[in-house]
């Protein structure tokens, strides 16, 4: 059967740019989805290195305009994969072209730029989604399914940490290419709003809503060189953010992220902590999902290692055989699996725009916190 073409114009051609590439590319060789994606447009600003990237991707054209690509009428989807401070207004732009649109994480640098973005995608009525690929390892996948089975009970308590230590040499500078994550006007927020983003999604999925927070941040080195204006300036991001957190569930929380962490290059965990049994997960052994049931009978009670291989984990009968694990990029495979399949059948994959500025919200609440000393409510 030929599958309807879904011609897709990506902004961006870093880092992200490459994963939802690869995304686009394999999806329909191990996942019966209803469209075939197309690499149609890729847009960046260096126009050689566009060039590049398109040869090597199989995109059809390259450009240095990101508008040139949301006024393609061919093109059906934009996947903004550039700068936090490019997403609103791209993504306004292509929900008004009528196109639909995904983004990566975090949706805006504020949750008053997300809610922008919310209004434009509903008002368009386009479909929408944000890169939050941790939710689609399969170890994570079946947590949840673990979770709304009953299987952990009531939940007491959540913990999450993502310790990186790239930014911990004073010499290294801020903004431009590669950088622009330790600028603020740019980035919008430091590790609150790249690292505990992704935390924070995850737990909002597996725990629901988190109703106030306490939280404070450092940055450690106040003044790097610019890369963009050439002088030292002062650096407004956060290096490293902790925060405590209440769920509308009853269930306390901690959330660490950090990039001051030497030794760890992403390491990303979580453990839960249920009344009946425990879960915990390790984005360095993503294939595997850890399991304590405490009405396991006494003598062999203890904690478990589930290797996520077998045909009936969640995604894996679309890959290898059993006892054949799978890795990160395989994660936006999945997302863009489902966010085809939900095209056809009417449900749209999470997270939407609307699930994504759930994130934002809490994220402000903690950026708030520290500054004020307080709890602040998440609203």
């Amino acid at each position: 059967m030929v599958k309807k073409r879904l011609n897709v114009g990506m902004v961006g051609y870093g880092f992200m740019g490459r994963t939802h590439s690869n995304a686009f590319s394999q999806v329909g060789h191990f996942f019966d989805v209803p469209f075939q994606p197309v690499l149609k447009a890729i847009c960046a600003r260096n126009a050689d290195k566009a060039r590049a990237f398109a040869d090597q991707w199989g995109y059809e054209s390259s450009v240095t305009d990101w508008r040139k690509v949301v006024a393609e009428k061919d093109i059906d989807l934009i996947d903004i994969a550039s700068p936090n401070d490019t997403h609103m207004e791209i993504a306004i732009a292509a929900a008004q072209a009528g196109k639909m649109v995904m983004c990566e994480k975090p949706l805006g640098r504020s949750a008053a730029e997300s809610k922008k973005m919310v209004a434009a995608v509903e008002k368009a009525g386009v479909a929408n989604m944000v890169w939050y690929n941790y939710r689609r390892v399969p170890a994570v996948t079946l947590a949840k399914l673990l979770i709304d089975e009953g299987k952990l009970g009531k939940i007491f308590h959540y913990r999450a940490k993502f310790l990186q230590d790239w930014t911990i040499s004073k010499d290294l500078p801020q903004g431009g290419q590669g950088l622009w994550r330790l600028d603020v006007g740019v980035a919008g927020s430091g590790v609150t709003g790249d690292l505990l983003a992704h935390c924070i999604d995850t737990a909002l999925w597996l725990n629901g809503g988190i109703d106030k927070v306490s939280g404070m941040t450092e940055t450690f080195i106040r003044e790097r060189h610019h890369n963009v204006t050439g002088k030292t300036e002062k650096v407004g991001i956060d290096d490293a953010s902790l925060f405590l957190a209440r769920f509308s569930n009853g269930s306390l929380a901690n959330f660490e992220a950090t990039r001051y962490a030497r030794g760890h290059k992403a390491l990303y965990t979580f453990e839960i902590n249920g009344e009946h049994a425990s879960i915990a997960w390790d984005l360095h052994d993503l294939h595997r999902l850890q399991y304590f049931d405490h009405r396991d009978e006494g003598r062999q009670r203890g904690w478990r290692s589930v290797h996520i291989t077998d045909s009936d984990h969640p995604y894996m009968s679309s890959w290898w055989v059993p006892g054949l694990q799978i890795g990160y990029e395989h994660s936006f495979i999945h997302q863009a699996a489902d966010f085809l399949a939900g095209l056809a059948n009417g449900k749209p994959a999470a997270p939407t725009f609307k699930d994504a500025l759930q994130t934002d919200l809490v994220t402000d609440a903690v950026l708030k916190s520290a500054r004020t000393g307080r709890w602040e409510n998440v609203v």
